[in-house]
């Protein structure tokens, strides 16, 4: 929760009546704006008009208030209403310590000549929270391993990314061959052909293993005894578990040109091939150092598991209300980030277009709730232990996304500032930090 403001000499508001309805977390303050103030305002936005107003038989700035008020009157009511009700609503929330989280519904509003200026702001504000049980919270924390075994199949995977292929002549695909193919592939039935033949499947150069266990079995079936230079075209079904949702359910017709046949060397073990990996002068170096690496990894997604206990039993232990207004944009943030991923899958934007928002909505509702008392309790641990985010570590991450992007920090700076995302760095940075005192206070 941030700080709450108080209203700065400037702003006194002593001759402005309010009237606080308090219900949690839900507020609605009635204001009345003293008439001389809507008089002054009004004289105002007129002189504005006659700077800019040009009608017909007077000369520009000489257009008289009279006439002003009459051509121009719906206008300038509003103009007063849009100068005053938002300034006298930022007042009034702060001089009461409140701070809105959601933009003011305006109600019963009464605006006549040489009258105050009344209206009624409804708004949430954040919740009080008082944060039980949070020294109390133990994570798990087992103990970290890595076998001999798990070393050796990592080594293998190494081994396999340094890999040779040499080609073969004189006789035809075996199992345990390699077919150096082109491809094209569309389906097979229904709607999905016309949608094919503009972005049909194509690969130029492509390894089919022979007999592989990653291999379509139709590939292997439909290529073995092939000779180099040879096509074959078959069907592929695929089944509607298949983790592409693009192929499920369907089947494909692969035309496959076989160019060659290659068969696969692997390295030796030993320590001429660890030197090739450029870092290590021992196969016992390469093996230590994937030990060491993977340990760090079961270390991090055992700590993150676990962190992520400690937050849902924080939020099982502290049952609040949340702003609706704070809900609504983590929706909003969930859905997005939803929606990149499938587009980034191939979704295609008219498929986007198509899908139930609102059911999607309705369904990202009780996550999304979770997540806001999440960040509200986390934040408010942040205030009692008095943790901060200094600007050292904000510049950190500026550097980070600088270089990843590719751009300098001072750029990265300004596009965050102006968009907000200089404080949504710091407060994840907050956040963490706070889960890491959770972590490991717990110890």
């Amino acid at each position: 929760m941030r700080e709450r403001q108080n209203v700065s000499p400037t702003e006194t508001t002593d001759a402005v009546k309010t009237e606080t309805n308090k219900k949690d977390i839900k507020r609605e303050i009635s204001v009345e704006i003293p008439a001389a103030e809507v008089t002054r305002e009004t004289e105002l936005q007129i002189q504005r008009y006659q700077k800019s107003a040009r009608l017909p038989g007077f000369r520009a700035g000489h257009v008289p208030a009279s006439v002003i008020r009459q051509r121009f009157g719906d206008g300038l009511k509003n103009d007063v209403i849009e100068a005053l009700v938002p300034r006298h609503f930022r007042r009034e929330a702060e001089k009461q310590g409140l701070i809105p989280v959601s933009q003011p519904r305006i109600t019963d509003l009464h605006m006549h000549d040489g009258e105050p200026l009344r209206f009624k702001a409804s708004f949430e504000v954040l919740p009080e929270i008082q944060v039980d049980g949070y020294k109390e919270l133990r994570a798990d924390k087992p103990a970290i391993a890595v076998s001999d075994e798990e070393v050796e199949q990592a080594l293998t995977s190494v081994r396999e990314q340094h890999a040779t292929y040499t080609t073969v002549e004189g006789r035809v695909l075996a199992e345990g061959d390699f077919a150096q193919a082109s491809m094209d592939g569309k389906p097979k039935h229904g709607k999905d052909v016309e949608a094919a033949s503009a972005n049909p499947v194509h690969m130029d150069d492509v390894l089919i293993e022979i007999g592989g266990k990653n291999t379509v079995p139709e590939f292997s079936q439909n290529l073995t005894g092939v000779s180099s230079g040879e096509e074959r075209t078959f069907d592929v079904s695929y089944p509607e578990d298949i983790s592409d949702k693009r192929l499920a359910g369907k089947t494909f017709v692969y035309t496959v040109k076989v160019n060659g046949i290659k068969q696969k060397s692997l390295p030796q073990l030993n320590d001429d091939f660890a030197k090739e990996l450029g870092e290590f002068s021992s196969l016992e170096q390469v093996r230590k150092q994937i030990r060491e690496n993977m340990e760090a990894e079961k270390r991090h997604t055992a700590e993150h598991a676990a962190k992520d206990k400690l937050v849902a039993e924080l939020v099982k232990r502290n049952d609040f209300e949340v702003p609706e207004s704070l809900v609504d944009r983590q929706i909003d943030l969930r859905l997005e980030r939803g929606l990149r991923a499938l587009a980034a899958q191939g979704m295609k934007m008219e498929d986007l277009k198509k899908m139930d928002l609102p059911r999607l909505r309705a369904g990202q509702r009780d996550q999304a709730v979770n997540d806001v008392k999440s960040s509200l309790l986390l934040e408010r641990i942040a205030e009692l232990e008095r943790i901060e985010v200094s600007d050292e570590e904000v510049n950190r991450e500026l550097e980070a996304l600088a270089k990843q992007s590719k751009q300098t920090s001072e750029a990265v700076r300004a596009r965050l500032t102006e968009d907000g995302g200089l404080d949504r760095i710091r407060m994840r940075i907050r956040s963490e930090k706070t889960l890491d005192f959770l972590y490991h206070q717990s110890a």
